[in-house]
């Protein structure tokens, strides 16, 4: 049986996007990326959905590996300090369809996954990858 201090402290983390086109980025991530609502709130003149998205990693870098991430994926430095990854099973040229703008095509990484980016709805830069197993 564990301590109470064993606990983690934390119990979900959750990424807030504020998109200028809400729509757009409720349908392109329900919708076509495929996170289920988990929730949806209003305000007078506002609304906020809480969409699913698995298991949650926070991935923390320092500018140089950062570099080298965006250099293996899309061949120069393009991502800002927050960049967005999910494990999906190929579906950029989906994504690419339905409005995201494909930055770098699939490409193998040295971590053995195959890794593609997205500019999406809300401003965020996206990694889609697929593990490849050994």
């Amino acid at each position: 049986m564990s301590d109470a201090s064993d606990a983690p402290a934390v119990r979900e983390l959750r990424l807030v996007v504020t998109a200028d086109d809400y729509e757009e980025a409720l349908r392109f991530y329900r919708d076509v990326l495929g996170l289920p609502e988990q929730a949806a709130f209003s305000s007078p003149g506002g609304h906020v959905t809480i969409l699913d998205a698995g298991r949650a990693t926070l991935e923390l870098t320092d500018p140089d590996h950062a570099a080298f991430i965006d250099d293996v994926e899309v061949g120069r430095r393009v991502a800002g300090h927050v960049r967005v990854a999910f494990r999906v099973d190929d579906s950029t040229a989906r994504l690419a369809a339905a409005g995201a703008e494909v930055v770098a095509q699939p490409t193998r990484t040295p971590w053995n996954s195959l890794n593609s980016r997205l500019r999406a709805p809300g401003a965020l830069q996206l990694t889609l990858f697929e593990e490849l197993g050994d």
